[in-house]
């Protein structure tokens, strides 16, 4: 199929375009430099006929010739030529009688002054010029149809050369562009043979090898920094959590003090999750094993969890599963994301419902509160970016980072996440997980 939006195909649209515009022109010059060749062959033929008549039969209001050759004295000339008559030879089509019936050919015309008189010279064209009479026009109205038919063919054959040539060119010019995306989709050793190359091909392969460098040392900053941060945490996190067990143990019969050791030993695990994900989001899709992961399970678990912020807000919450779904997923980064999700409904939710949706292909989670701004819309997955309460104006509570760490790790996965605004206000986020 043909893409205009293809270089190659620009190219030899530009060769074609190119050809044409050559051809135009020179068939533009030929037609003009035709017709102004033929009126002066059609005057100097009228002139010399005036003269050799004026000759041969002295003053005439008509003098007529052989063949096809009239020339009037201006009062006798018909009223249609006087009024469009000029020093310039000219050309109308008319229709003449002949033994082959009616036809239709050129009358060329022109007026003349000669000592104080006018004339109107005309001659019709046809077959009937011989050789005596003129045969320099004779010869020119034979040549004629012969450069007409020359001029056509060469026409067509600028054209084929000029598509065969642009396919072949295009070809030549895009293949460097070719060795670059090849190169680019391989690996690095490719990309560097292609930088040694004075052509504006090394300038671009130097310019992304560059880029890739120093995307590659980004990146790995980034997993030394993510690797180091969770390897100096766990130990803390774990004598924490060791610790708040402990405490949780010895304080079994003051249950008030026993629910926040068992608050400090929860927040401590989940901090450990927390990083595990994040660890994970640090490594290449491929390179994650997927196991079977219970969706409903990790949803009512985290609505479980965060039901704490629904405690003094007349906010019911319901998960709607018609059976217990499961998706390829390390259920860390599934934990995360859905939490992220459910969690922004509670907080931004002061009165109404909250529902998650779990069917085949994708989860759902809807809530009646505050709703996105038009405004927010495009910067709804940006970090940092937080939510305005539209009576106050102050921003909501939170970091801004809930909505772009759910995309991060929907986009890591291959999922998709949408966001549609309710008609009766809140809004619902959707995570298609099976495409």
């Amino acid at each position: 199929m043909f893409h205009v939006d293809s270089i190659a195909n620009k190219l030899r649209l530009s060769y074609l375009v190119f050809a044409i515009l050559l051809c135009v022109t020179f068939v533009s010059i030929f037609l003009y430099a035709e017709m102004r060749i033929e009126q002066e062959l059609v005057k100097g033929r009228l002139l010399q006929q005036l003269q050799l008549s004026q000759e041969t039969q002295g003053e005439q209001p008509i003098y007529v010739a052989n063949p096809d050759i009239k020339i009037y004295r201006y009062d006798n000339a018909p009223e249609n030529l006087k009024a469009i008559a000029n020093e310039t030879v000219q050309e109308i089509r008319v229709t003449v009688s002949n033994k082959a019936g009616k036809t239709e050919t050129n009358l060329h015309f022109f007026a003349y002054r000669q000592n104080d008189q006018n004339y109107i010279l005309t001659y019709l064209e046809g077959n009937e010029m011989v050789m005596e009479n003129y045969p320099v026009l004779a010869i020119f109205e034979n040549l004629e149809d012969i450069f007409a038919d020359a001029l056509k063919f060469a026409v067509v054959l600028s054209l084929l050369i000029a598509a065969l040539f642009s396919h072949l060119s295009s070809k030549q010019i895009i293949k460097p562009l070719l060795d670059l995306k090849k190169a680019v989709e391989t690996d690095h050793d490719n990309l560097t043979e292609l930088t040694h190359l004075p052509s504006e091909v090394g300038v671009l392969a130097r310019a992304i090898d560059e880029k890739n460098h120093k995307l590659e040392q980004y990146l790995k900053r980034e997993q030394l920094f993510t690797g180091d941060v969770s390897h100096e945490l766990r130990t803390p996190l774990t004598i924490i959590m060791g610790a708040s067990e402990v405490l949780a143990s010895q304080l079994e019969d003051n249950s008030r003090l026993s629910e926040f050791a068992n608050r400090i030993s929860t927040t401590a695990k989940e901090t450990s999750e927390i990083i595990s994900a994040l660890l994970l989001l640090s490594r290449a899709p491929e390179q994650l094993e997927t196991p079977k992961t219970s969706i409903n399970t990790i949803a009512f678990s985290e609505v479980t969890r965060l039901k704490y912020l629904l405690r003094h807000k007349p906010v019911s919450c319901k998960i709607i599963a018609n059976e217990d779904y499961v998706a390829l997923v390390r259920p860390e980064l599934l934990k995360m994301a859905l939490g992220n999700l459910i969690k922004n409904a509670f907080q931004y939710t002061d009165d109404g419902e909250v529902l998650v949706t779990i069917d085949a292909k994708k989860i759902t989670v809807t809530d009646t509160g505050l709703g996105i701004p038009e405004v927010m819309m495009p910067l709804l997955y940006e970090r940092f970016e937080r939510l305005s309460d539209i009576n106050t104006g102050n921003q909501a509570e939170g970091t801004g980072l809930g909505l772009s760490i759910v995309q991060r790790i929907t986009a890591h996965m291959g999922w998709q996440l949408t966001h549609q605004a309710n008609k009766t206000g809140g809004s619902t986020f959707s995570i298609y997980y099976n495409k």
